[in-house]
Protein backbone atom coordinates (compact mmCIF):
# COMPACT_ATOMS: atom_id res chain seq x y z
CA UNK A 1 0.00 0.00 0.00
CA UNK A 2 1.61 3.14 -0.68
CA UNK A 3 1.21 6.49 1.47
CA UNK A 4 -0.76 8.05 -1.41
CA UNK A 5 -3.13 5.39 -0.80
CA UNK A 6 -3.40 6.02 2.95
CA UNK A 7 -5.97 9.06 3.03
CA UNK A 8 -8.87 7.67 1.49
CA UNK A 9 -9.86 3.68 0.34
CA UNK A 10 -10.84 3.38 -3.62
CA UNK A 11 -13.06 0.81 -5.17
CA UNK A 12 -10.38 0.76 -7.59
CA UNK A 13 -7.32 -0.05 -5.29
CA UNK A 14 -6.01 -3.57 -5.03
CA UNK A 15 -7.07 -5.47 -1.57
CA UNK A 16 -4.00 -5.56 0.92
CA UNK A 17 -3.88 -8.53 2.62
CA UNK A 18 -0.77 -8.10 4.01
CA UNK A 19 -1.62 -9.21 7.58
CA UNK A 20 -2.34 -12.38 6.26
CA UNK A 21 1.66 -13.29 6.55
CA UNK A 22 0.77 -14.09 10.21
CA UNK A 23 -0.81 -17.95 9.83
CA UNK A 24 -2.42 -18.00 13.36
CA UNK A 25 -4.94 -15.43 11.54
CA UNK A 26 -6.03 -17.47 9.01
CA UNK A 27 -6.54 -20.82 10.65
CA UNK A 28 -10.30 -19.36 12.09
CA UNK A 29 -11.60 -18.31 8.54
CA UNK A 30 -10.38 -21.57 6.86
CA UNK A 31 -12.20 -23.50 9.68
CA UNK A 32 -15.56 -21.72 9.18
CA UNK A 33 -15.56 -21.37 5.38
CA UNK A 34 -14.54 -25.08 5.01
CA UNK A 35 -17.79 -25.68 7.48
CA UNK A 36 -19.48 -23.81 5.36
CA UNK A 37 -19.21 -25.46 2.23
CA UNK A 38 -20.93 -28.03 3.58
CA UNK A 39 -23.45 -26.25 2.10
CA UNK A 40 -23.04 -27.84 -1.10
CA UNK A 41 -23.60 -31.68 0.52
CA UNK A 42 -27.04 -31.96 -1.12
CA UNK A 43 -25.94 -30.56 -4.55
CA UNK A 44 -23.64 -33.41 -4.46
CA UNK A 45 -26.30 -35.50 -3.77
CA UNK A 46 -28.79 -34.16 -6.28
CA UNK A 47 -25.74 -35.04 -8.72
CA UNK A 48 -25.75 -38.40 -7.71
CA UNK A 49 -29.18 -39.29 -8.20
CA UNK A 50 -29.67 -37.01 -10.83
CA UNK A 51 -29.42 -39.32 -13.66
CA UNK A 52 -27.31 -37.49 -15.97
CA UNK A 53 -24.96 -40.59 -16.99
CA UNK A 54 -21.69 -41.64 -15.09
CA UNK A 55 -19.57 -39.76 -17.02
CA UNK A 56 -21.37 -36.53 -16.82
CA UNK A 57 -21.75 -37.56 -13.14
CA UNK A 58 -18.34 -38.20 -12.36
CA UNK A 59 -16.53 -35.20 -14.18
CA UNK A 60 -19.18 -33.00 -12.50
CA UNK A 61 -18.41 -33.97 -8.68
CA UNK A 62 -14.54 -34.02 -9.83
CA UNK A 63 -15.71 -30.69 -10.73
CA UNK A 64 -17.28 -29.78 -7.85
CA UNK A 65 -14.74 -31.25 -5.10
CA UNK A 66 -12.18 -29.31 -6.76
CA UNK A 67 -14.28 -26.00 -6.46
CA UNK A 68 -14.09 -26.38 -2.49
CA UNK A 69 -10.56 -27.53 -2.10
CA UNK A 70 -9.32 -24.71 -4.13
CA UNK A 71 -11.67 -22.40 -2.32
CA UNK A 72 -9.86 -23.54 0.89
CA UNK A 73 -6.66 -23.11 -0.45
CA UNK A 74 -7.35 -19.58 -2.11
CA UNK A 75 -8.66 -19.01 1.34
CA UNK A 76 -5.01 -19.75 2.92
CA UNK A 77 -3.03 -18.76 0.11
CA UNK A 78 -4.12 -16.53 -2.22
CA UNK A 79 -4.50 -13.28 -0.56
CA UNK A 80 -0.39 -13.07 -0.78
CA UNK A 81 -0.23 -13.70 -4.47
CA UNK A 82 0.65 -11.23 -6.30
CA UNK A 83 -2.20 -9.60 -9.00
CA UNK A 84 -1.95 -11.47 -12.16
CA UNK A 85 -2.42 -15.12 -9.97
CA UNK A 86 -5.00 -13.85 -7.93
CA UNK A 87 -7.40 -12.77 -11.28
CA UNK A 88 -6.24 -16.40 -12.24
CA UNK A 89 -7.66 -18.18 -9.27
CA UNK A 90 -11.05 -16.42 -9.58
CA UNK A 91 -11.56 -17.12 -13.17
CA UNK A 92 -10.65 -20.70 -12.40
CA UNK A 93 -12.42 -20.96 -9.25
CA UNK A 94 -15.78 -19.83 -11.45
CA UNK A 95 -14.67 -22.22 -14.22
CA UNK A 96 -14.93 -25.01 -11.33
CA UNK A 97 -18.18 -23.79 -10.01
CA UNK A 98 -19.49 -23.25 -12.77
CA UNK A 99 -18.97 -26.67 -15.12
CA UNK A 100 -21.89 -28.81 -13.29
CA UNK A 101 -24.42 -26.21 -14.79
CA UNK A 102 -22.81 -26.44 -18.64
CA UNK A 103 -22.48 -30.05 -18.22
CA UNK A 104 -26.82 -30.38 -16.84
CA UNK A 105 -27.66 -27.42 -18.93
CA UNK A 106 -29.14 -25.95 -15.45
CA UNK A 107 -28.71 -22.20 -14.70
CA UNK A 108 -30.02 -23.70 -11.12
CA UNK A 109 -26.04 -25.08 -10.31
CA UNK A 110 -24.95 -21.01 -10.85
CA UNK A 111 -26.21 -20.83 -7.21
CA UNK A 112 -22.89 -22.18 -6.03
CA UNK A 113 -20.54 -19.70 -7.22
CA UNK A 114 -21.38 -18.22 -4.18
CA UNK A 115 -17.93 -19.41 -3.05
CA UNK A 116 -16.66 -18.10 -6.34
CA UNK A 117 -17.71 -14.62 -5.98
CA UNK A 118 -16.90 -14.29 -2.26
CA UNK A 119 -12.57 -14.98 -3.36
CA UNK A 120 -13.32 -12.40 -6.25
CA UNK A 121 -14.40 -9.60 -3.70
CA UNK A 122 -11.41 -10.57 -1.44
CA UNK A 123 -8.74 -10.66 -4.27
CA UNK A 124 -9.65 -8.01 -7.25
CA UNK A 125 -10.62 -4.37 -6.85
CA UNK A 126 -14.39 -4.10 -5.87
CA UNK A 127 -14.82 -2.31 -9.53
CA UNK A 128 -13.84 -5.83 -10.85
CA UNK A 129 -15.45 -7.82 -8.79
CA UNK A 130 -18.74 -6.67 -7.35
CA UNK A 131 -19.45 -6.37 -11.45
CA UNK A 132 -18.68 -9.67 -12.11
CA UNK A 133 -21.18 -11.28 -9.14
CA UNK A 134 -24.01 -9.06 -9.98
CA UNK A 135 -23.51 -10.47 -13.61
CA UNK A 136 -23.43 -13.61 -12.79
CA UNK A 137 -26.40 -12.94 -11.04
CA UNK A 138 -28.26 -11.67 -14.34
CA UNK A 139 -26.59 -14.31 -16.23
CA UNK A 140 -28.31 -16.92 -14.06
CA UNK A 141 -31.63 -15.01 -14.57
CA UNK A 142 -31.43 -14.66 -18.05
CA UNK A 143 -30.64 -18.08 -18.58
CA UNK A 144 -33.74 -19.46 -16.62
CA UNK A 145 -36.49 -17.03 -18.37
CA UNK A 146 -34.49 -18.44 -21.53
CA UNK A 147 -34.79 -22.07 -20.52
CA UNK A 148 -38.52 -22.04 -19.20
CA UNK A 149 -39.91 -18.65 -18.94
CA UNK A 150 -39.37 -18.63 -15.38
CA UNK A 151 -37.11 -17.60 -12.54
CA UNK A 152 -36.33 -19.23 -9.16
CA UNK A 153 -35.54 -15.66 -7.65
CA UNK A 154 -34.70 -17.29 -4.29
CA UNK A 155 -31.81 -18.54 -6.01
CA UNK A 156 -31.21 -15.10 -7.99
CA UNK A 157 -31.04 -12.86 -5.08
CA UNK A 158 -28.66 -15.50 -3.25
CA UNK A 159 -26.27 -14.43 -5.59
CA UNK A 160 -27.31 -10.90 -5.09
CA UNK A 161 -26.88 -10.72 -1.92
CA UNK A 162 -24.08 -12.42 -1.30
CA UNK A 163 -22.20 -10.18 -3.74
CA UNK A 164 -23.71 -6.59 -2.12
CA UNK A 165 -23.22 -8.03 1.65
CA UNK A 166 -19.47 -9.58 0.60
CA UNK A 167 -18.62 -6.58 -1.02
CA UNK A 168 -20.40 -3.83 1.73
CA UNK A 169 -18.10 -6.30 4.54
CA UNK A 170 -14.70 -6.17 2.40
CA UNK A 171 -14.91 -2.47 1.52
CA UNK A 172 -15.72 -1.69 5.62
CA UNK A 173 -12.38 -4.24 5.90
CA UNK A 174 -10.39 -2.52 3.83
CA UNK A 175 -11.28 0.99 5.05
CA UNK A 176 -10.51 0.42 8.16
CA UNK A 177 -7.35 -1.28 7.20
CA UNK A 178 -6.72 1.83 5.73
CA UNK A 179 -7.48 4.07 8.88
CA UNK A 180 -4.80 1.92 10.84
CA UNK A 181 -2.63 2.13 8.17
CA UNK A 182 -3.20 6.27 7.99
CA UNK A 183 -3.32 6.45 11.93
CA UNK A 184 0.13 3.88 11.98
CA UNK A 185 1.54 6.74 9.14
CA UNK A 186 0.85 9.57 11.65
CA UNK A 187 2.12 7.95 14.59
CA UNK A 188 5.69 7.71 12.86
CA UNK A 189 5.58 11.07 11.14
CA UNK A 190 4.89 12.72 14.47
CA UNK A 191 7.97 10.58 16.44
CA UNK A 192 10.20 11.65 13.42
CA UNK A 193 9.25 15.36 13.29
CA UNK A 194 10.06 15.11 17.65
CA UNK A 195 12.98 13.45 16.72
CA UNK A 196 13.84 16.52 14.15
CA UNK A 197 12.62 19.10 16.75
CA UNK A 198 15.21 17.61 19.52
CA UNK A 199 18.15 17.40 17.30
CA UNK A 200 18.10 21.06 16.05
CA UNK A 201 17.30 22.32 19.14
CA UNK A 202 20.16 20.58 20.66
CA UNK A 203 22.70 21.13 17.77
CA UNK A 204 21.31 25.24 18.28
CA UNK A 205 21.56 25.28 21.92
CA UNK A 206 24.82 23.11 22.06
CA UNK A 207 26.73 24.76 19.32
CA UNK A 208 26.22 28.58 20.03
CA UNK A 209 26.91 27.27 23.86
CA UNK A 210 29.86 25.34 23.27
CA UNK A 211 31.72 27.89 20.67
CA UNK A 212 30.94 30.47 23.63
CA UNK A 213 32.23 28.71 25.61
CA UNK A 214 35.84 27.44 23.51
CA UNK A 215 36.02 31.30 23.02
CA UNK A 216 35.88 31.90 27.10
CA UNK A 217 38.15 29.06 27.64
CA UNK A 218 40.68 30.40 24.96
CA UNK A 219 40.14 34.25 26.57
CA UNK A 220 41.03 32.66 30.32
CA UNK A 221 43.98 30.61 29.51
CA UNK A 222 45.39 34.06 27.26
CA UNK A 223 44.74 36.04 30.30
CA UNK A 224 46.03 33.32 32.74
CA UNK A 225 49.01 32.97 30.54
CA UNK A 226 50.23 36.85 30.30
CA UNK A 227 49.10 38.83 33.23
CA UNK A 228 49.95 38.49 36.94
CA UNK A 229 46.04 39.78 37.50
CA UNK A 230 43.87 36.53 37.44
CA UNK A 231 40.54 38.80 38.09
CA UNK A 232 39.17 38.96 34.18
CA UNK A 233 40.31 35.20 33.97
CA UNK A 234 38.06 34.39 37.27
CA UNK A 235 35.21 36.56 35.62
CA UNK A 236 35.43 34.37 32.25
CA UNK A 237 35.69 31.12 34.65
CA UNK A 238 32.53 32.54 35.87
CA UNK A 239 30.70 33.09 32.70
CA UNK A 240 31.72 29.56 32.09
CA UNK A 241 29.87 28.12 34.61
CA UNK A 242 27.04 30.28 34.30
CA UNK A 243 26.62 28.95 30.72
CA UNK A 244 27.06 25.25 31.84
CA UNK A 245 24.70 25.82 34.07
CA UNK A 246 22.09 27.67 31.48
CA UNK A 247 22.74 25.02 28.64
CA UNK A 248 21.62 22.21 30.95
CA UNK A 249 18.52 23.64 32.06
CA UNK A 250 17.82 24.07 28.07
CA UNK A 251 18.72 20.68 27.14
CA UNK A 252 16.20 19.77 29.72
CA UNK A 253 13.53 22.20 28.56
CA UNK A 254 14.34 21.25 25.03
CA UNK A 255 13.50 17.45 25.90
CA UNK A 256 10.60 18.36 27.55
CA UNK A 257 9.41 20.66 24.85
CA UNK A 258 8.87 23.97 26.90
CA UNK A 259 12.24 25.68 25.74
CA UNK A 260 11.23 29.15 24.38
CA UNK A 261 13.68 31.08 22.49
CA UNK A 262 13.61 35.13 22.69
CA UNK A 263 15.06 37.67 19.98
CA UNK A 264 16.46 39.91 23.23
CA UNK A 265 17.87 37.63 25.02
CA UNK A 266 19.89 36.02 21.99
CA UNK A 267 20.47 39.13 20.99
CA UNK A 268 22.38 39.56 24.68
CA UNK A 269 24.05 36.26 24.53
CA UNK A 270 25.02 37.19 21.10
CA UNK A 271 27.20 40.56 22.24
CA UNK A 272 28.60 38.81 25.14
CA UNK A 273 30.13 35.77 22.86
CA UNK A 274 31.12 37.88 20.26
CA UNK A 275 32.74 40.75 23.06
CA UNK A 276 34.32 37.34 24.48
CA UNK A 277 35.99 36.85 21.44
CA UNK A 278 37.07 40.02 20.27
CA UNK A 279 34.88 40.54 17.49
CA UNK A 280 33.32 43.80 17.57
CA UNK A 281 29.49 44.00 17.55
CA UNK A 282 26.78 46.54 16.00
CA UNK A 283 23.43 45.13 17.72
CA UNK A 284 19.96 47.14 16.93
CA UNK A 285 19.01 48.51 20.59
CA UNK A 286 15.74 47.55 20.50
CA UNK A 287 13.35 44.73 18.83
CA UNK A 288 10.38 46.57 19.64
CA UNK A 289 9.59 46.79 15.75
CA UNK A 290 9.93 42.82 14.79
CA UNK A 291 6.43 40.85 14.79
CA UNK A 292 6.05 39.31 17.98
CA UNK A 293 5.44 36.20 16.38
CA UNK A 294 8.95 36.16 14.70
CA UNK A 295 11.03 36.94 17.67
CA UNK A 296 11.44 32.88 18.21
CA UNK A 297 12.55 32.19 14.95
CA UNK A 298 14.45 35.40 14.94
CA UNK A 299 16.17 34.65 17.66
CA UNK A 300 17.55 30.78 16.10
CA UNK A 301 19.00 33.00 12.56
CA UNK A 302 20.98 35.27 15.00
CA UNK A 303 22.09 32.21 17.74
CA UNK A 304 22.97 30.78 14.47
CA UNK A 305 24.56 33.48 12.68
CA UNK A 306 26.88 34.56 15.38
CA UNK A 307 27.62 31.03 16.30
CA UNK A 308 28.88 30.31 12.56
CA UNK A 309 31.18 34.09 13.17
CA UNK A 310 32.61 32.35 16.19
CA UNK A 311 33.28 28.98 14.87
CA UNK A 312 34.21 29.66 10.92
CA UNK A 313 35.17 33.47 10.73
CA UNK A 314 38.24 35.16 10.77
CA UNK A 315 36.06 38.69 11.21
CA UNK A 316 36.46 41.58 13.59
CA UNK A 317 33.33 43.07 13.44
CA UNK A 318 29.44 41.40 13.42
CA UNK A 319 26.52 43.79 12.69
CA UNK A 320 22.97 42.70 13.25
CA UNK A 321 19.93 44.65 11.78
CA UNK A 322 16.27 44.03 12.23
CA UNK A 323 13.09 45.04 10.74
CA UNK A 324 9.50 44.16 11.52
CA UNK A 325 9.72 40.94 9.46
CA UNK A 326 13.54 40.71 8.58
CA UNK A 327 16.44 40.06 10.61
CA UNK A 328 20.35 40.10 9.00
CA UNK A 329 23.82 39.19 10.35
CA UNK A 330 26.66 40.31 8.27
CA UNK A 331 30.14 39.99 9.19
CA UNK A 332 33.39 41.38 7.29
CA UNK A 333 35.17 37.84 7.62
CA UNK A 334 36.72 36.29 4.48
CA UNK A 335 34.90 33.53 2.43
CA UNK A 336 37.07 31.13 0.47
CA UNK A 337 34.97 28.95 -2.27
CA UNK A 338 31.37 28.42 -2.23
CA UNK A 339 30.03 28.31 1.39
CA UNK A 340 28.04 25.37 2.40
CA UNK A 341 25.02 24.68 4.25
CA UNK A 342 25.17 22.82 7.21
CA UNK A 343 23.17 21.23 9.89
CA UNK A 344 22.26 24.49 11.38
CA UNK A 345 21.39 26.46 8.61
CA UNK A 346 19.29 23.40 7.20
CA UNK A 347 17.39 23.93 10.25
CA UNK A 348 16.87 27.51 10.12
CA UNK A 349 15.32 27.25 6.81
CA UNK A 350 12.84 24.79 8.25
CA UNK A 351 11.74 27.14 10.67
CA UNK A 352 11.53 29.89 8.45
CA UNK A 353 9.24 27.69 6.08
CA UNK A 354 6.68 27.25 9.09
CA UNK A 355 6.36 30.91 9.05
CA UNK A 356 5.97 30.96 5.70
CA UNK A 357 9.60 32.67 5.34
CA UNK A 358 12.90 32.24 3.51
CA UNK A 359 16.66 32.38 4.43
CA UNK A 360 19.34 33.97 2.31
CA UNK A 361 23.19 33.20 2.74
CA UNK A 362 26.36 33.64 1.49
CA UNK A 363 28.95 36.17 0.33
CA UNK A 364 28.09 39.76 1.34
CA UNK A 365 27.59 42.60 -1.32
CA UNK A 366 30.55 44.23 0.75
CA UNK A 367 32.46 41.02 1.50
CA UNK A 368 32.56 39.20 3.80
CA UNK A 369 29.27 36.50 5.28
CA UNK A 370 25.28 37.51 4.85
CA UNK A 371 22.29 35.73 6.61
CA UNK A 372 19.45 37.37 5.97
CA UNK A 373 15.72 35.72 7.00
CA UNK A 374 12.20 37.15 6.44
CA UNK A 375 9.12 35.80 6.73
CA UNK A 376 7.87 37.67 3.37
CA UNK A 377 9.23 39.43 0.44
CA UNK A 378 10.80 42.72 1.49
CA UNK A 379 13.59 44.29 0.09
CA UNK A 380 17.46 43.27 1.63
Amino acid sequence: MSERDLSRFSVRQWPDWSFWADRRRRVAPVVVNGLASLVLIPRVTMIVHGWHGAPRTVVALVALGLYVAGYLVALWFAPSAPRRQRAVIVAALFALGGMPALLFGSPDHLTDLTFAIAIGLMLLPLCYSLPLGFATAAAQLAWMLARSGQASWSQVVTLGGVTAAVGTVFALTFTIGHLKAARAQIRRMAVDSERERVARELHDILGHNLSTMAVKLGLARRILESAADTGPALTEVRDLETLCHQSLSDVRATVSGYREVSLATELSGARLALRAAGVQAELPASVDDVEPELHGVFGYVVREAVTNVLRHSDAGQCRIRVGAGWVEVTDDGSVTGKPAAGHGLTGLTERLAAVSGRLEHGRGPHGGYRVFACAEEVPA
